[in-house]
């Protein structure tokens, strides 16, 4: 789901990278983490950037992947969510072409900042339903949103961006093809991640109690 390099116009990854940063700046001013769950922190963004990188090609033209944002946002808090997911997207694009670096600001921005305060929301909308449910539903929303927001931004790249002649300069395809191809795959794929998330998120507050105590 990570959008590569060659996709976006500059005058959509321009402003999503003055956006990205200062969310950044906005994040590193509200992020507070104690010392003694770093090491915790570090485990589980490990387990993320696996995730991400065990890429499944579909249908399509297009591939999916988990991606472990709903475990970080409900162990911890959405902020500190996307500020890891924000480095691992770096890491990934830098070192294993794994998204592009011109399209790291719309990856930051779907995946990590709307993938991981989605998760957390959408766990306190349904949290006192059923604490199951509502993990699973974070995990869920956490894919389909960012898919659908991704879609949304390469759908209208033919609108945004073309040459004297009214043809793409950059991503050729429009809504009617990027919704379904990216957005389908993903809500079924949303409910692997949203059990997933579930165990991971049951097995380390058991196992590790103390860790996530307050």
């Amino acid at each position: 789901m990570h959008i590569p390099d060659g996709f976006l116009s500059p005058q959509t990854y321009l402003p999503a990278a003055v956006m990205g940063g200062g969310i950044l700046m906005l994040a590193y001013k509200k992020v507070e983490l104690d010392v003694e769950k770093i090491p915790m922190l570090s485990g589980v963004s490990a387990i993320a950037f696996v995730m991400m990188l065990i890429i499944i090609p579909i249908p399509g033209g297009t591939t999916v992947h988990l991606s472990g944002i709903a475990i970080l946002a409900l162990l911890f808090n959405p902020w500190v969510a996307f500020m890891s997911i924000s480095l691992v997207l770096l890491i990934q694009a830098l070192m294993f072409g794994e998204g592009g670096v011109t399209a790291y600001p719309l990856n930051m921005l779907s995946l990590a900042f709307l993938g991981s305060f989605s998760a957390y929301y959408g766990y306190a909308l349904f949290k006192n339903f059923s604490e199951k449910f509502a993990t699973i539903f974070a995990g869920w929303i956490s894919i389909v949103l960012p898919s659908v927001f991704i879609a949304t931004i390469l759908g209208i790249q033919p609108l945004i961006a073309t040459s004297n002649e009214g043809n793409p300069l950059f991503f050729p395809f429009g809504l009617e093809v990027t919704l379904p191809t990216i957005v389908l795959p993903h809500l079924l794929l949303g409910i692997v991640e949203g059990l997933v998330t579930f165990g991971v998120v049951k097995f380390l507050q058991t196992r590790f109690k103390r860790a996530f105590d307050e």
